[in-house]
């Protein structure tokens, strides 16, 4: 049988509960203040081309969508375009070492979402108003599948606005400028981020599984750095 988030086997996953915990503690850090990857203005011409063709074209068509209405513009505060939040997911899905579980979930989620959205509206979610994407929205996120998925980028828009901007999100510390937050310091460069220190950077070599989870991390490495090498040396 087809899966859809309206699956009543689906159960949530230890390593989504891990991250569903630290959502409170990101609403309180959010809350208190407002009451390789590297910073898109330092890429090349080239990377950037790179990286907005991907993100033309599905699922980051609809994960764009989606993150924008989840923080949409106002004239109240940030948007999630502002602190390109859909930038900060790609860097996750592609460049951080990110469970290859989690990222089977980001893509599972856009092509349930579309899934529901075509049977209900006969359109993909990204041609959906306003108010019909709300509708989707608020449908899916009455199963406990579509619950999970909306929660988990209600927190990557959460880290994109308060990460260094090195991590991809927060372009010139646009989340602590609206929050008034001052951030530690010094703030991590791209080559000493957590995920580049030694410790972590072994995992940069093969794939590893976390033997208490049985999770396969997908490995550390800068993709676009990797594919500009290769075509360097093709030209060579």
């Amino acid at each position: 049988m087809k899966q859809t988030f309206f699956d009543s086997n689906y159960k949530t996953p230890q390593w989504l509960k891990d991250k569903l915990s630290r959502r409170q503690l990101l609403k309180s850090a959010a809350g208190s203040s407002a009451l390789a990857v590297i910073p898109y203005s330092q890429l090349s011409f080239a990377q950037k081309k790179d990286i907005e063709s991907t993100l033309n074209i599905e699922p980051w068509l609809t994960l764009d969508a989606v993150l924008n209405h989840l923080l949409p513009a106002s004239n109240k505060g940030i948007s999630a375009k502002d602190i390109r939040a859909t930038y900060y997911l790609y860097q996750l899905v592609h460049q951080q070492p990110t469970a290859t579980d989690e990222i089977e979930f980001i893509y599972k989620g856009v092509g349930w979402l579309n899934g529901y959205s075509q049977k209900k509206t006969t359109l993909p979610f990204i041609s959906l108003s306003n108010t019909e994407k709300e509708t989707v929205l608020r449908d899916i996120s009455r199963s406990s599948a579509g619950d999970n998925w909306i929660a988990m980028l209600i927190i990557n828009i959460y880290e994109a606005m308060l990460s260094p901007p090195s991590y991809g999100g927060n372009p010139d510390g646009v989340g602590w400028k609206w929050l008034e937050h001052q951030a530690g310091f010094p703030l991590p460069k791209a080559g000493e981020r957590y995920f580049e220190l030694p410790k972590r950077s072994q995992i940069s070599v093969h794939n590893q599984v976390d033997s208490k989870t049985s999770r396969t991390i997908t490995p550390s490495h800068d993709l676009l750095a990797k594919k500009l090498s290769v075509k360097r040396r093709s030209k060579a």
